[in-house]
């Protein structure tokens, strides 16, 4: 175990949050007390030790010993890649895999968005309230804030059992289609700047590194450099949630899955935030040819640097799965090993969707409930396992309650594109893996 372990030691911040939040609550009394001047005065040299802070912060040099291990080049990637997978030339069920992988990504999305980050205790409550068991083996029977509406498009009501009428819109799902579009426009041959320029025309808004790239594109910034401004997010999850177009397309192919990854990735992401999307590309593009979906786990780690940090983790999450016995177990190991790091980043919640896998042992609806009771980004992770169990089983090992309220449509928050057909979408993806395949 200890040949997989690399220990961030994390610098307490919480507390400073909380003290910022204490000193705007006392600028606001003492403003309502006439000190409004002086307030202003505080509140400026604070913002100057601030942007000092941020600044001293962006200038750090990472260590070079760990930066060796985790290039952000290709070539330097590839190096360091064990490799070995040996591309299929034939899938004979490809479209009922391929429609699996789809439904499964969609199912296991839609079940994760009503508790998207929710703690287990809360989940447990819903659960409890609505009379559901937990984990659930269905939608949500009710949502938080059901009015709600998400990306402009969906209440959340409609993520409900009986609130679903297609599949609703949701980031995971629009990237899944942007990979789609972006495959039809530029071939197997897109680069990083197609992607870019892509995302401009098309893609409306964003989160997090995904916002910081688009923002940068917008400013004028290289697609190769939109990464790389005012980007904390670098190593979260949002580049790993874009893997499943492009492991579709190269179906049966984890290398040209994980290359295909590593252009979309480097526009907005660097290190292991790339290295998430190489991994989950090449493991869905593994699974439309192996029965296992932790073969295909390990099939994916063969792409990625073998000595970077979420190399490690995943060796760790495969040593330990077969231990753990249950959703909470696996979520204590996953806090108990990475504690302080955020709950949206690529490498923890990368080991929630693995132990999620051999938990539900190759069953569709014992995989994505464990991965979404499990907690953290939920919704990103059901969606993956949910894909690689679906291409696995295909779409006739999906029970029909998670599809039935999808009526053959999917909804985007693409410019020009608010719905599709999901039998297109799949047989389009059919397409492009065929046009190598055969």
């Amino acid at each position: 175990m200890e040949n997989h372990q690399r220990k961030t030691e994390y610098v307490e911040f919480w507390s400073l949050y909380e003290r910022l939040n204490t000193l705007t609550e006392w600028g606001l009394l003492q403003s309502e007390y006439g000190c409004g001047k002086e307030v202003a005065a505080i509140r400026e040299q604070m913002d100057r030790a601030l942007t000092e802070a941020e600044k001293a912060m962006q200038g750090l040099t990472p260590d070079p010993v760990l930066k060796a291990q985790e290039p952000d080049e290709y070539e330097a990637i590839r190096a360091l890649c064990p490799g070995g997978n040996t591309p299929a030339r034939k899938i004979p069920d490809l479209e009922e895999r391929m429609s699996g992988a789809v439904l499964g990504r969609f199912a296991g999305c839609t079940l994760g968005v009503p508790v998207e980050g929710w703690d287990i205790d809360r989940m447990k409550d819903l659960a409890a309230y609505t009379g559901m068991p937990f984990p659930p083996k269905d939608y949500w029977t009710q949502a938080e804030t059901p009015w709600g509406v998400q990306y402009g498009r969906d209440r959340r009501v409609n993520y409900t059992r009986d609130g679903i009428n297609g599949v609703p819109v949701d980031d995971d799902i629009t990237y899944t289609i942007l990979g789609l579009l972006i495959l039809e426009k530029y071939g197997f041959d897109f680069t990083t700047a197609d992607v870019g320029a892509y995302w401009k025309e098309y893609l409306p808004c964003a989160c997090t590194a995904e916002k910081v790239a688009l923002e940068n594109l917008r400013a004028g910034i290289a697609a190769e450099h939109a990464a790389e401004k005012n980007n904390p997010y670098a190593q979260w999850i949002g580049a790993d949630i874009r893997a499943d177009g492009f492991a579709y397309a190269a179906a049966g192919d984890p290398a040209l899955a994980a290359s295909l990854g590593y252009r979309d990735a480097y526009l907005t992401h660097r290190r292991n935030g790339i290295y998430g999307e190489m991994f989950f590309a090449a493991a869905e593009a593994a699974a439309f040819v192996v029965n296992d979906p932790v073969e295909a786990i390990r099939m994916g780690l063969r792409e990625i640097p073998r000595e970077c940090a979420l190399a490690l983790d995943v060796a760790w999450a495969l040593e330990k799965g077969p231990s753990i016995r249950s959703y909470e177990e696996a979520r204590q190991a996953v806090d108990e090993r990475f504690g302080a790091m955020s709950k949206v980043h690529t490498n923890n919640n990368a080991c929630l969707t693995i132990f999620g896998l051999f938990l539900g042992g190759g069953d569709f609806t014992e995989t994505i409930s464990n991965v979404v009771a499990m907690g953290m980004d939920n919704d990103c992770t059901a969606a993956t396992a949910g894909s690689i169990v679906g291409a696995i089983v295909g779409e006739k090992g999906i029970p029909a309650h998670w599809t039935a309220g999808f009526h053959d449509q999917v909804r985007t928050y693409i410019d020009g594109v608010p719905s599709l057909s999901i039998r297109d979408v799949t047989e389009r993806f059919v397409r492009l893996a065929r046009s190598r395949l055969d």
